[in-house]
């Protein structure tokens, strides 16, 4: 067969692919947004649910899955960068930076269930935070340390090494050279990891369910000491063990909905700050 031929069907079978994958994701967001949008108002957001969550709103929902991704995600960024930082321009290639990096990998890939059971044997019961907001949101802080850290160690292997040497021959110390050439460069794809990191976040339902989401709590936290309800395992509950998951299926598509939205609009939010970014670093 003609190699352009070959060629012309690969590319094909790739676009045919690509094609099938957006649509059926089309497909799911349409079915939820069709299934979901009813119920959708500005008390559905505001208000607390009532009744055994079969009425009312999910705002304490939205408000624990917001105190989650803030606490989280404020210990995993500057942990995960500076591992990064440290992995990539201080540490030399040994046996030990192996097992470091070997480490992080299988904890990338570990099921977010490990996590919730090592939360709650460190955090509920050895150090006695019991299932609290800080309990969950250090859980999910070391779900996705291993994804900061890999995501900005492959943004940082993109700098030039020309740039840092460049650098340095000019008499700059290698922090400052980090910091005020590599990272800046580096910052698109560090930046694209982190928002990424808080979908995955704000959707996680395993690490939470044993660390300290409630399944009907109609109030807000009053501490991070405090159990929380939260959005993924508000809908969780609803599905699979509410007690009329009947009466309850337009709050459960409702809940999906603005779960989807969020999510969306963070890995929307990853484009526009990587292609802000991009464009300042290339004028």
């Amino acid at each position: 067969m003609d190699p352009r031929t070959t060629e012309k069907l690969a590319f094909g079978f790739l676009r045919a692919c690509i094609w099938i994958v957006v649509a059926f994701v089309a497909i799911l967001i349409l079915y939820i947004v069709i299934q979901g949008y009813s119920i959708m108002s500005w008390e559905f957001l505001t208000e607390m649910p009532r009744n055994r969550m079969t009425e009312g709103g999910i705002y304490p929902a939205l408000i624990g899955t917001a105190h989650l991704v803030a606490i989280s995600m404020a210990v995993a960024i500057p942990l995960g960068v500076l591992s990064a930082i440290y992995l990539n321009e201080y540490a030399k290639e040994s046996r030990s930076t192996w097992i470091i990096e070997m480490a992080i990998n299988n904890l990338a890939g570990t099921p977010s269930v490990v996590f919730g059971l090592f939360g709650l044997a460190l955090f509920v019961k050895y150090l006695a935070f019991k299932p609290s907001i800080i309990s969950a949101s250090l859980t999910l802080a070391l779900l996705i340390l291993p994804v900061v850290i890999r995501a900005s160690k492959e943004a940082l292997i993109t700098v030039p090494l020309a740039h840092r040497e460049a650098s340095l021959a000019l008499g700059v110390t290698k922090w400052k050279t980090i910091r005020s050439i590599v990272l800046p460069e580096a910052l698109p794809g560090i930046v694209t990891g982190i928002i990424l990191s808080i979908g995955r976040v704000a959707g996680e339902t395993a690490p939470i369910l044993f660390t300290g989401a409630a399944f009907f709590l109609p109030r807000l936290p009053e501490s991070v000491f405090s159990q929380f309800m939260a959005l993924p395992y508000h809908l969780f509950i609803l599905a699979t063990s509410g007690l009329n998951p009947t009466e309850t299926r337009p709050i459960q598509y409702g809940t999906a909905l603005v779960l989807l939205i969020l999510v969306l609009l963070i890995n929307s939010i990853a484009i526009v700050i990587r292609k802000h970014y991009r464009k300042k670093l290339h004028r």
